[in-house]
């Protein structure tokens, strides 16, 4: 039975770095409602746009990682995505959590308020990513919603479990709920946001406050997330071609017999790809809060984020979808260089006013 058990490891190791390379795919993609483009076909920039500049700095983030293997790669990859925060100019103070609380920073914009707060959990394919390489949006989120975040330092893969990872957004939850950057404090008005992977947890997360019966968050904001774990059909994914990050290696991926696929992501999970955990659109959607996603209309995720929006729907929940045109997965990682970004915070700003406008 050795060979079944390297085949199993070799296997782990072939989705962490699948994972990895997906999850940076999200970190990329106007809200459109006519956009006539031909979806199928590649995105297209002038030389000398913001958009070409995020495309330049998607190829420097798997340059970084070329020719490397194992924990070197995942290294470099997360020494990237923190990079990606130096030389911003944020308002926001950044304190890191002290004592007994869960692991993360509280990211505190002037005129934020202590009893107003988000948990943010961000993305990078569940192995990379940090509060510091969401600084662009933790930052913008305190400032527009006057609440202060707490960017959550859940544990990754492959040094820990997946399930380790909800644990920890899960425990960070109960936690902010009485505790606020200056010690314990009842929140008043409290929203859960993610991205990418983190906009996976968060929605997961949602339904898991509903069934625990503890007080819901007033409402949430997922950008471009993964609903569902995509491992069948893998080459009739709508967009494989105007995704120019997660495209390449979906299209590669799809080679791989689906067997195998399933088992190495139930390997590398240690969860099943239609666990609700890990596939947030597999769960019931009933009593969620007010949600919005929004998503690039050229990203692969954009199927799936439709469909969970009509289930959460039909079941009765609140779900509004946005999206933009021609915008790489998680736009609003580069704010202010791309115009689309500030756009789309400011549509999180109304739907927030909106949102605790209609609270009781």
């Amino acid at each position: 039975m050795i060979w079944l058990g390297t085949l199993w490891l070799a296997l782990m190791w072939l989705m962490f770095f699948v994972l990895g390379l997906l999850a940076l795919v999200f970190l990329f993609r106007r809200r459109g409602r006519d956009s006539r483009r031909d979806r199928s076909a590649p995105l297209v920039y002038p030389p000398d746009s913001a958009r070409q500049q995020v495309l330049k700095s998607i190829e420097a983030m798997h340059g970084a990682t070329e020719g490397l293997r194992g924990k070197a790669r995942v290294k470099a990859l997360r020494d990237y995505m923190d990079s990606m925060s130096d030389g911003l100019d944020l308002v926001s103070e950044f304190r890191p959590s002290t004592g007994s609380a869960p692991a993360g920073e509280w990211v505190i914009a002037p005129g934020a308020l202590p009893e107003r707060r988000i948990l943010y959990i961000h993305g990078g394919s569940w192995i990379a990513g940090s509060p510091r390489s969401h600084r662009a949006i933790t930052d913008r989120l305190s400032a527009l919603a006057r609440a202060c975040v707490f960017a959550i330092d859940y544990r990754l893969m492959p040094e820990h479990s997946f399930m380790t990872g909800v644990s920890d957004c899960r425990r960070g939850y109960r936690w902010l709920l009485e505790n606020g950057p200056d010690g314990p404090e009842p929140a008043r008005f409290v929203v859960v946001a993610g991205d990418s992977s983190g906009g996976s947890h968060t929605l997961s997360l949602l339904a898991w406050i509903r069934d625990q019966k503890l007080r819901a968050p007033e409402a949430a904001v997922a950008l471009s997330p993964s609903t569902e774990l995509m491992i069948t059909g893998l080459g009739k994914r709508d967009n494989i071609e105007s995704d120019p990050m997660l495209g390449p290696m979906v299209t590669k991926l799809a080679k791989i017999p689906a067997p195998m696929l399933w088992w190495g992501t139930l390997m590398g999970l240690r969860v099943l790809p239609t666990n609700p955990v890990a596939s947030p659109l597999r769960g019931p959607l009933h009593n969620l809060p007010p949600t919005l996603i929004q998503v690039s209309e050229a990203e692969i995720l954009l199927d799936n984020v439709r469909r969970y929006a009509a289930k959460a729907r039909q079941a009765g929940s609140s779900v509004e979808v946005q999206t933009w045109p021609d915008m790489v997965h998680v736009w609003h990682l580069f704010t202010p260089l791309l115009p689309e970004a500030n756009e789309a915070f400011e549509e999180i700003r109304l739907f927030l006013e909106r949102v605790e406008r209609d609270c009781p």
